[in-house]
């Protein structure tokens, strides 16, 4: 399609002009801004331009959603305009980054790092919990399970052992995500880490009683004694050790000759590396680690209250901000040094707050597709992901996340008065228990009952009188049970598109098998704003169970990103679908996918377009979850509906797209 320069002109004017625009690149649906100064954006003016389908700034970018097929061709033409060059979206990413303050900065790192090694912690968090159900007195019994039946007792020891392995070795984890993130091998950073937890060193766990005995072994290094001491469960020293590693690393690989570098640049990194952790980087980081941790310990012992009301209470806040991934951290080491975490209980009972809030809204509310999210997500949230209920519903309506965090710090007040700690990071929702040490369930119960029952009869009884209050304001009314994410003039809307079609006999209709396996569900649980709001038209999202996608029906291959993470099919009667594997993907750059069909094939329904590797993508931190739209703008099509539920690939129908006759 043809592009009108005017728009493109537009968009540049409403960004500030090309001297606000420091870089900018576009992926398959968006484009993408470094602004020097957002401050100077036209929100009103991109809202009235026919080519913007949306806008939102994220992570330092500002992005302008328009829609796959057509935002290439925009970008081509605003940089014809500007006279800029091309950028990449890395180039667009760390200018995005460099306008982030300190802290900002310092919360996104330890997300990189923290989030790549989740699985490995919370699986460990979940067997330990098993373990504990074994091993726990007065569970089932007086005595423990294994004590009143003893052949149980090596099973639990073998779980123990299988269940403690991340945390013994949590410096290797850290080291190699770390080093990763740095910059630098991933290899040498487990090397790292498995340095710092070597056997010949006195365990940290059983340094304070070495050290008041007097045994701590140490090294004499020409007179300079030494303590020769490992940092199981430590964060600190590990962390920065990773990033002295990476930059000695970085700075040899650029210097040594590549017929020696074998020979030179992991030896020379990991001596001069391994030296510095313990004779600097470990004990001062040690000490400090220490030191925030008795902090931590001393204001929830001494002011309780005011700690579970706090962080009980706006730790959904932090979920909003990303600065709860910082807490990791933190309950990494407390588990490490203390034993147990009381920050992660708080955690679990927030999360199925904001699920018990989002559930209440399906007796609220009146539209029947955002009851079905309310569902879904407060099911979602029960289980630990709070995503889809806080952006897809309690933010949206505001009052149900409110009364979601009253609920919450009541409990954690509950928690932190009786000291509740959890042994280890598992399932932050209604599994949470296992995680808890067994004598402490009964208070945890509680507390679960009170953020199941308070936020969600709060939010019921509230939604409810303000329907009533607003009856005789209908718009009010509307705006209350009722709001939709606002779509712009032409984009299609399947749940009002039904109204008077129940007696008119389409004259066509494109049934769309499920491209992949896995869980259908709404659009609004998809972590991104472009999707979620239906920014760039009506469609599905499949939760993927594999990692495979094939065709859903007879189709030309109109377009394939070169990051290989989507492509857009065309049917025979001109109606186009975009499949976008996972959320944010581009910044893979095609590592972990692999594609089975080039632009211009014709593909048989059923035939197998593209594969991706999710234990990759669920490491490198990114969504798996695949919307599957039906680009705005196509006029052709009159309505669509959508499926939910279990899908079968090639089997399934998930959307059924009715076109005009």
């Amino acid at each position: 399609m043809a592009i009108d320069r005017k728009n493109v002109e537009d968009i540049v004017r409403a960004v500030g002009g090309k001297e606000n625009i420091e870089v900018a690149t576009h992926c398959v649906t968006r484009l993408r801004f470094s602004l020097y100064d957002e401050s100077k954006v036209d929100s009103a003016a991109l809202d009235r331009n026919d080519l913007v389908k949306g806008q939102f700034s994220s992570q330092g970018q500002f992005q302008i959603v328009i829609g796959p097929g057509t935002v290439d061709k925009v970008y081509d033409e605003m940089i014809q305009l500007t006279g800029g060059a091309r950028s990449s979206k890395d180039e667009v990413k760390s200018a995005a980054a460099r306008k982030q303050n300190p802290l900002q900065r310092a919360i996104k790192t330890l997300a990189d790092i923290f989030i790549p090694i989740l699985p490995a912690i919370v699986t460990a968090g979940l067997l330990l919990g098993i373990n504990n159900l074994l091993t726990g007195s007065g569970i089932f019994f007086s005595q423990s399970l294994v004590d009143v039946y003893p052949q149980w007792k090596d099973i639990a020891a073998i779980i123990n052992t299988i269940a403690s392995t991340a945390f013994t070795f949590l410096p290797a984890l850290i080291g190699w995500a770390a080093v990763t993130r740095f910059g630098g091998s991933p290899l040498l950073g487990i090397v790292l880490g498995l340095i710092l937890v070597h056997p010949d060193l006195l365990s940290a766990y059983s340094y304070a009683n070495a050290s008041t005995e007097g045994t701590v072994p140490t090294w004499n290094l020409f007179g300079w004694h030494l303590e020769r001491i490992g940092y199981q469960g430590q964060v600190l020293p590990v962390l920065v050790s990773a990033y002295i590693l990476a930059s000695i690393e970085k700075f040899l690989d650029k210097r040594v000759h590549d017929s020696i570098k074998l020979l030179v640049v992991a030896p020379v990194t990991l001596l001069i590396t391994g030296f510095l952790a313990f004779t600097i980087i470990g004990p001062v980081t040690f000490g400090i680690a220490n030191a925030i941790t008795s902090g931590l310990i001393y204001i929830f012992d001494h002011f309780a209250i005011l700690g579970g009301l706090i962080y009980g209470g706006f730790y959904s806040l932090l979920v909003i901000t990303g600065m709860h991934h910082t807490f990791l951290a933190v309950d990494v080491q407390l588990i490490g040094s203390e034993g147990g975490t009381f920050l992660w209980p708080m955690l679990a009972l927030s999360n199925i707050a904001q699920g018990a809030a989002a559930l209440a809204m399906m007796f609220v509310i009146r539209e029947q597709k955002t009851k079905g999210l309310a569902v879904t997500s407060s099911v979602s949230a029960f289980l630990g992901v709070t995503e889809p209920a806080i952006f897809g519903v309690n933010i949206r309506y505001r009052y149900p996340f409110i009364f979601g965090m009253i609920g919450s710090a009541m409990a954690g007040v509950l928690l932190t008065v009786n000291q509740v700690r959890a042994t280890s990071i598992g399932v932050g929702g209604v599994p949470g228990f296992l995680s808890i040490f067994p004598n402490q369930w009964g208070v945890f119960f509680i507390g679960m009952a009170i953020v199941l029952i308070v936020p969600f009869v709060a939010t019921v009884l509230y939604g409810r009188a303000v329907v009533q209050r607003a009856a005789k304001s209908p718009s009010e009314a509307t705006d209350l049970t009722d709001a939709k994410p606002a779509s712009k003039s032409g984009e299609l809307n399947s749940s009002s598109s039904v109204q008077g079609s129940q007696e008119q006999e389409p004259v066509n209709i494109l049934e769309l098998a499920s491209p992949l396996s896995g869980t259908a569900v709404p659009l609004e649980q998809v972590p991104d704003p472009a999707f979620a709001e239906k920014q760039m038209g009506e469609g599905i999202a499949i939760e993927p169970a594999e990692g495979k996608v094939y065709a859903p029906f007879d189709a030309t291959v109109a377009h394939v990103i070169k990051s290989k993470h989507a492509l857009i099919l065309e049917h025979a009667s001109g109606v186009q679908v975009l499949i976008h594997v996972g959320i944010n993907t581009v910044s893979l750059k095609g590592s972990g996918f692999t594609t089975r069909a080039n632009i211009g094939d014709k593909v048989k329904a059923g035939e197998l377009l593209l594969e991706f590797d999710m234990e990759a993508i669920r490491a490198a931190g990114y969504p798996l979850i695949t919307p599957i739209i039906i680009p705005a703008g196509q006029d052709m099509v009159e309505r669509i509906e959508e499926k939910t539920g279990p899908a079968t690939a090639k089997q399934t129908s998930i959307l059924t797209v009715h076109l005009k006759g």
